[in-house]
């Protein structure tokens, strides 16, 4: 019996090149032409968003002020036992570090450190460099000189700060933004209550931005659910005025509400008129004119994907859940509410996350008890130049949206968070 061999020859095409080939270098082609339109919008984002949240957690942690214009003391002290005062060594380079440091014009970078750990550490420093170089006398050693100078070079309280800024990174903000010290140990404690303010401060902004997005969530669904089912024309025409506050700046609106207000307001005005109240109410200028404001301007983020997903539901899905007998409440809550979560949640995450970043609303229409830890990163940013402090409650916030984020996601699902 005779077999026949047949033998499978790949296709080519008319240039003699397989196919296979020549579709897989096509495909190639195509991934990066694909790769080269996207290429500027990612390099964009690269530059202008992941790069300086990299560089605020960067700020959070850098310390470079020691370790880089008191390099030889950086050095020696860190082989120091931290029991009794550092050697000889380590005094004679502080004192060719201070000198170099005084030709350098840098002195007031390190005392303006040092003294964030201990008050009066800027003096001790510049006074010091001021005498520098030193000269001994026969006999003399260089750590009793500095004791001459000042007593508390004689303190190792003192030399423990040191050692503990002598290298490029520390855990100083991130713990003074959470009420808390480095030990001499190196762990973490709790400082005195009387010095405690952070904690409150974070507490106070997530308490706040909760109830701005409870009152936008209590007001922006109905009227969603309001202007879902209204004819297109009238829906459209509501619509214009949820999105005109969009067309107005936000420091007008809330000059504005202070004008409304405050205690010779319209508002205050109208209700003696009316003979509702018998003297004005406080209204501005505390947590009242905050609230008022912030749920104001932060209304219609919660209105718009509210609105979007409501439109999407099909009216005869409440209808026939009616018509087989489900009461109009409890088939609204079984069938309507549940298509609406996905709208409700965008738009609550996005108003709690706006809140806790708030700033401008707050400084004008609230009282110092109504500050939230975006006022202070301006203040370390603007007012004491303090980047440190200012990345570490910066980083907090962006780790504090992160794990709002993440329990989001647990809870609806990060492929629910959307917007229709």
């Amino acid at each position: 019996m005779s077999q026949t061999l047949s033998v499978k020859t790949p296709l080519t095409a008319a240039d003699g090149e397989p196919l296979t080939v020549k579709l897989a270098r096509e495909r190639r082609n195509k991934q990066l032409k694909a790769v080269a339109l996207v290429a500027p919008l990612a390099i964009f984002l690269l530059l202008t968003f992941l790069v300086p949240i990299f560089m605020l957690l960067g700020r959070s942690v850098d310390n470079p002020e020691v370790v880089t214009h008191l390099p030889t003391t950086s050095k020696l002290i860190a082989s120091w036992d931290r029991r009794a005062l550092p050697s000889e060594e380590v005094f004679q380079a502080m004192a060719r570090d201070l000198t170099a440091a005084k030709e350098a014009k840098t002195v007031s970078e390190v005392a303006k450190r040092l003294n964030m750990d201990i008050s009066g550490f800027r003096s001790l420093i510049q006074k010091t460099a001021r005498k520098m170089p030193l000269e001994l006398a026969a006999g003399e050693s260089m750590r009793d000189r500095f004791i001459q100078l000042d007593e508390r070079w004689g303190d190792p309280d003192h030399w423990h700060v040191i050692a503990k800024n002598a290298k490029p990174w520390t855990p100083y903000y991130l713990y003074s933004s959470l009420d808390l010290r480095e030990t001499k140990a190196g762990t973490p404690e709790l400082v005195p209550e009387e010095e405690r303010a952070f904690v409150s401060i974070f507490g106070r902004t997530l308490w706040i931005s909760f109830w701005v997005t409870a009152f936008c969530l209590l007001l922006g669904y109905p009227l969603a659910y309001w202007l879902a089912n209204l004819p297109a024309r009238q829906s459209n025409l509501l619509m214009i005025l949820v999105l005109l506050p969009f067309w107005t700046s936000v420091l007008v609106r809330v000059a504005s509400w202070i004008v409304l207000l405050q205690r010779e307001g319209l508002i205050n005005s109208a209700l003696i008129n009316l003979g509702i109240i018998g003297e004005p109410l406080q209204l501005a200028f505390n947590r009242v004119g905050v609230y008022i404001a912030m749920v104001h301007i932060l209304l219609p983020f919660v209105i718009l994907p509210a609105y979007s997903v409501m439109k999407s539901i099909p009216p005869t899905y409440m209808r026939a859940a009616i018509s087989l007998g489900d009461h109009p409440f409890a088939a609204f809550w079984k069938i309507y509410f549940p298509q609406t979560v996905a709208g409700v949640a965008a738009g609550a995450l996005l108003v709690f996350i706006m809140c806790i970043g708030y700033y401008i609303t707050p400084a004008l229409l609230g009282s110092p008890e109504e500050q939230m830890v975006s006022y202070y990163v301006a203040f370390y940013t603007n007012v004491t130049i303090n980047w440190g402090m200012a990345a570490a409650l910066g980083s907090l916030l962006l780790i504090a949206t992160m794990t709002l984020y993440a329990v989001y996601s647990k809870l609806v699902g990060a492929n629910k968070l959307s917007l229709g």
